[in-house]
């Protein structure tokens, strides 16, 4: 039988490529198609993790280094609030609070036509785009230097590099670099402080810096980073076959340029895209904190040189936290929404103690801040989760833009919260917070237990033959043409047609 929407309704369905092509013929073959049925050895749990390990090498820094320097580059509004930015531009709260939520209006104008750009356009054109992304980026940081008033891939790269458990661990590697950010932010902001020069600021100092150093990104980005593994310039030929047969176990294939209307509207309409959507959405309104957390320390009543000291905690704390997370989720089979509902728990009692605390009580304020960072932990999981459950390639482009939509509304809706009026105690805004670490949690059994149900279901179901009789036309290196099946995981297919398909929980 034919794949519903897609196939003709002939019993087998024969797709003639050649296997040196990057591009598969037909819109319904995955792009790495090819790459697969070229490999006639079956891939030992050796040769795996050979190439793992040198696409990690090749991809896990740059990655790491991106993500470090994005965050560094976000939270040096909240430590140039200390450094002098506020009173050099004459920033009231709401203008301040502005800042913030205009970088995530930003974000979210730009959000789904970038994920949409990712997909349609060739390989080579996507890591231009990224790394012109990245340059603008370091080139706008930079003019903030000259500010004198108020006027103003990863999760789609990791879901076609590795498995559904090294996704969960390396989303984790890449995204405790915002603890890093906030350490070296911290001795970067000390520093700065010390900088003596004329008629500019250490704010402004701090601006450059940083500016700087995303731009070197955007250059090792433009030479360096590969778009799939199909296309990687670190992996032979016979490698890259390998490096995608290594991901079969996903079900979600590796990509697929052409854009499915059938599975767009599927994303629209699958609860669990609106359940992460609502959970990025609440989970992200404390990440206001990210422009706050300094001023926070600062009102508790140490200097500006402690303030951006004790900044390096925060960064340790993510480190440890969500490092620790990660490695839990990896190795006890189907734990994410447990091990995420637990490390939002140390969040609650933060808030518990801001609240209830005496003011004078700067040290135990202080510890009840630095629980709040503990729960970054869940959303971390929610990201590799949400690749690891949904497949076909237009679905997971639009359900990741989703996502990333509701983290901008999120964080756009949130700086408001920190008005003037509520200070020094700020209790509204934590009380707001605090609704949210017990709502998030909850959204992560919910999530899990509609998934649980799911797979249920389908091991009730009779095997399903619909996908078996596919097959392409393969070129042997001999120059010989023969007929190979194509799997099933590389169709194209979505996590609702696959009725192979199982959720991790």
């Amino acid at each position: 039988m034919s794949p519903k929407g897609s196939f003709s309704d002939t019993d087998e369905k024969k797709v003639h490529v050649d296997v040196h092509v990057a591009v598969a013929a037909d819109k319904d073959i995955d792009t790495a198609a090819q790459l697969a049925a070229g490999l006639d050895e079956e891939l030992t749990p050796e040769e795996s993790i050979r190439v793992r390990r040198k696409i990690d090498w090749h991809i896990l820094p740059l990655m790491c280094v991106l993500y470090w320097i994005q965050f560094m580059d976000k939270t040096t509004l909240g430590s140039s609030a200390i450094l002098g930015i506020r009173e050099a531009t004459h920033l009231t709260n709401n203008q301040y609070n502005w800042l913030g939520t205009i970088f995530y209006l930003s974000y979210l104008v730009f959000e789904y036509p970038q994920n949409l750009a990712l997909q349609r356009f060739p390989s080579h054109q996507n890591m231009v785009l990224f790394s012109i992304n990245i340059f603008v980026w370091g080139v706008a940081l930079c003019l903030h230097a000259a500010c004198k008033s108020f006027g103003a891939g990863f999760m789609i790269v990791s879901s076609m590099f590795y498995t559904r458990k090294e996704q969960t661990l390396r989303v984790g590697y890449w995204f405790l670099m915002n603890g890093t950010a906030q350490i070296i932010s911290g001795f970067l902001s000390f520093g700065t402080l010390h900088i003596k020069t004329e008629k500019f600021e250490p704010w402004q100092w701090l601006m450059i810096i940083t500016g700087i150093l995303t731009l070197i990104t955007a250059v090792l980005y433009w030479f360096l980073f590969p778009d799939s593994p199909t296309n990687a310039w670190f992996l032979t030929l016979e490698e890259r076959a390998k490096a995608v047969k290594r991901i079969q176990e996903n079900q979600t294939g590796v990509e697929n340029k052409h854009f499915k209307i059938e599975q767009f509207y599927e994303a629209l309409t699958d609860p669990k895209t609106w359940l992460f959507a609502l959970f990025s959405a609440l989970d992200n309104v404390p990440n206001s904190l990210t422009n706050q957390r300094q001023i926070i320390v600062s009102s508790f009543g140490f200097s500006n040189l402690q303030t951006t000291l004790l900044g390096c905690v925060d960064g340790f704390i993510e480190i440890v936290t969500i490092y620790t997370g990660v490695q839990l989720a990896a190795r006890i089979p189907n734990s994410r929404a447990w091990v995420g509902t637990i490390y939002f728990l140390p969040n609650i009692l933060g808030v518990l103690l801001i609240n209830l605390l005496p003011w004078s009580n700067k040290v135990g304020l202080l510890f009840g801040q630095w629980l709040t960072g503990v729960g970054t932990t869940g959303f971390v999981l929610s990201l590799s989760w949400l690749s690891s459950v949904t497949a076909g390639h237009t679905k997971r482009v639009t359900v990741n833009a989703i996502m990333l939509i509701a983290y901008c509304l999120g964080n756009a809706t949130a700086p408001f919260m920190w008005q003037t009026k509520y200070k020094p105690r700020n209790h509204v805004p934590w009380a707001i917070i605090g609704i949210c670490y017990v709502i998030c949690p909850a959204l992560l059994l919910i999530i899990r237990y509609l998934l649980a149900r799911e797979n249920k279901k389908r091991d009730a179901e009779p095997a399903d033959d619909k996908y078996d009789d596919v097959y392409i036309e393969v070129v042997l290196p001999d120059g010989t043409r023969t007929e190979k099946r194509v799997d099933k995981e590389y169709l194209d297919l979505t996590d609702i047609q696959n009725r192979d398909f199982r959720y991790v929980l």
